[in-house]
């Protein structure tokens, strides 16, 4: 019988939650779910000068937006120096790490001179010096032989160790690098499966020197997942690239459509069928089949998973999960209502909502100038067009006010204006642009004929008069 799964996702908190650190944090999650394992969380905060606490507040916050709940209490390694401690005092023992007083200008200066490769060149690695403030703890990296995994994702991968520097495991004041404590966390949580992104692999050699130092177990299985690029193929930056978990929550895309999305970056499922509940994503989720290949973050794509999504909710749901993105209340809130399913049918994120249906809230909506340029400025027979509207729109009695006669009437209009084919049938395409912007100030939103039946007789009449005389 094989040992239970257990997965961790290792965020720092010097930097808030982003795609790449989501998507790694989703693909644990995942294995986790799919395996019935455990998901555990450690928040790597040992670098006390860079910590922002209301980093991990945020971190915490998108992992449960997104739905990925943890299993078991958060690790917080600066709370486990003596552990630390302990661990290298071990290698200390043992021999497997010396003491270096080399600071890193020495070092480049050295290199320079001798016209050797960067990094550090073991000027210390028999000195025999001891302990000492301002001395650092390398490891004592073996220059024969190679090591190596069985990557789940990349498949064998090995270094020679005569490549790999004597890296540093105690920093000068005496706290604990990454990689010792990565190393011993992962050992003392009991983690199966190391499972996290590209720019670890260089990493992942020292890391298991230092396991096999401290006579630890290894994990079962290492994954390094795709690197994620921009348009231009470029590696994720927070500086420049569209990255922040949070923001994307603020622009109205659901916290489903982000996980459908995320798992789509370097695998897809086997039937083909992209989008599709989160559910379904965990029962066919393998790392096996995960592409080893750097990942284009597509935000296009991500829209349209995300106006799936949308579109799949209950109508019920979606008004209630577009209800926090109505900044103008009860009034929008009872507008999109009358318009809930054509809204829905149209919109790719939630922040889209409300720009539908404003203009049945407010009394004197904005109007897009590209808008008007396009569907007035630039229309055809548009004084003809509003006039005849008018006209046939006074003609219809409240009772008839419904979509399809307000239709009929426009279609009507359209004949009127000599906006027809060449068989003489109205062309409502091009008709319906004028009309349009002069109820919503918009060339784009729900159904027109919906959109003038809810907006009202009276309130359709005094903007397209007000629309006819500003065309003059």
């Amino acid at each position: 019988m094989t040992d239970p799964v257990r997965v961790r996702f290792a965020p720092s908190p010097t930097g808030y939650l982003h795609v790449g650190s989501g998507h790694s944090a989703l693909a644990n999650w995942l294995v986790a779910r799919r395996t019935g394992g455990s998901f555990l969380l450690r928040i790597e905060d040992t670098d006390v000068e860079r910590n922002r606490p209301e980093l991990v507040d945020n971190v915490l916050e998108m992992l449960e937006w997104l739905g990925l709940t943890w299993d078991e209490e958060p690790v917080y390694q600066s709370r486990r120096g003596e552990l630390y401690a302990d661990a290298a005092a071990k290698l200390v023992a043992g021999g497997a790490v010396y003491f270096c007083d080399c600071t890193g200008e020495a070092v480049q200066t050295r290199n320079k001179a001798a016209g050797g490769k960067p990094g550090y060149d073991g000027f210390c690695r028999d000195r025999g010096l001891e302990p000492g403030p301002g001395r650092a703890a390398r490891f004592r990296t073996p220059r024969e032989g190679r090591t190596g995994w069985t990557d789940l994702v990349r498949g064998e991968v090995s270094f020679a160790n005569a490549d790999l520097e004597d890296f540093v495991v105690l920093r000068g004041n005496g706290n604990p690098m990454f990689l010792l404590a990565n190393a011993f966390d992962d050992a003392d949580m009991g983690i199966t499966h190391v499972i996290r992104g590209e720019d670890h692999v260089n990493s992942t050699p020292k890391y298991l020197l230092l396991v096999d130092a401290l006579g630890l177990a290894r994990p079962t299985a290492f994954a390094h997942m795709p690197l994620l690029v921009n348009e231009q193929r470029k590696k994720l930056s927070k500086r420049r690239d569209d990255v922040s978990m949070a923001d994307y929550r603020a622009r109205g895309y659901l916290p489903e459509a982000m996980v459908n999305y995320l798992a789509l970056l370097g695998w897809g499922p086997a039937d083909g069928v992209e989008v599709r509940p989160v559910a379904e994503i965990v029962e066919q989720y393998r790392l096996e089949d995960v592409n080893a290949s750097p990942a284009f973050f597509d935000q296009k794509k991500l829209s349209f998973v995300n106006a799936e999504h949308i579109r799949a909710l209950a109508t019920d749901e979606f008004l209630a999960r577009s209800r926090p993105f109505l900044t103008r209340g009860e009034p929008a809130a009872h507008a999109l209502a009358s318009l809930a399913v054509e809204v829905q049918e149209r919109v790719r994120t939630l922040a889209e909502v409300e720009p539908m249906i404003e203009f049945l809230v407010d009394d004197d909506p904005a109007v897009d100038e590209a808008s008007w340029t396009k569907a007035i400025t630039k229309g055809k027979a548009v004084p003809e067009m509003l006039d005849a509207t008018i006209a046939r729109l006074e003609a219809l009695d409240l009772d008839a006010w419904t979509p399809e006669s307000i239709q009929e009437a426009v279609a009507a209009a359209a004949v009127d204006a000599g906006i027809v084919n060449a068989e003489g049938a109205p062309q409502l395409s091009k008709a319906q642009g004028p009309v349009r912007v002069a109820i919503s100030g918009r060339s784009v939103g729900p159904p027109l004929w919906e959109s003038i039946a809810v907006l009202g007789r009276d309130r359709t009449l005094s903007r397209l008069r007000a629309t006819r005389l500003r065309v003059g």
